[in-house]
């Protein structure tokens, strides 16, 4: 008599092989995880630095309008206020303030207001103007304290300058 024997095909997972499946689709995951929380964590930070890099944008506009300035009309360095008297591209007299409201720097040309210059999720901490005179001219001290608000920390980055106007040199 022969013996017929059967073979016997494995169709199937064995518990081990589907646990090791697991144990290494669990372990990808929690790395594909971890390096998207590290992602968008410097993605916000990166909005941040942007944020507070407008500091740099906002001292060079002010800078710039003191320079081209013919006269400082006034200064109010308590309140972050500065009223120049300058001149249009036509010629004409202009007056160009800056002020500080509510952590927001207001440009106004001849009263009207024209904008703020830092954007929304930027505060402005402070901002003081200290006036300089000499026999020779006129220059100002420009401080700037900013920081952003989506920032957790609550730093804040200080800028800081000293313009002469342009009739004075």
């Amino acid at each position: 008599m022969t013996q017929m024997k059967k073979i016997k095909t494995n169709k199937g997972y064995t518990l081990i092989e589907m646990l090791f499946y697991i144990v290494l689709f669990a372990m990808l995951s929690a790395v594909a995880i971890n390096s998207l929380i590290v992602m968008m964590r410097s993605f916000k930070e990166v909005g941040i630095q942007r944020e507070i890099a407008q500091g740099g944008e906002i001292m060079e506009r002010i800078s710039r309008e003191i320079r081209e300035a013919d006269k400082i009309n006034s200064v109010v360095d308590v309140n972050g206020d500065l009223k120049l008297d300058t001149k249009d591209d036509a010629g004409a007299d202009k007056l160009v303030e800056f002020v500080l409201t509510n952590s927001n720097i207001r440009l106004l040309e001849n009263g009207n207001y024209t904008g703020d210059l830092n954007s929304p999720n930027v505060k402005v901490g402070a901002l003081t103007f200290n006036q300089i005179n000499t026999t020779k001219g006129e220059a100002l001290k420009v401080f700037l304290t900013i920081s952003s608000k989506k920032d957790s920390q609550n730093r804040s980055y200080q800028y800081y300058d000293t313009v002469v106007l342009r009739g004075n040199y």
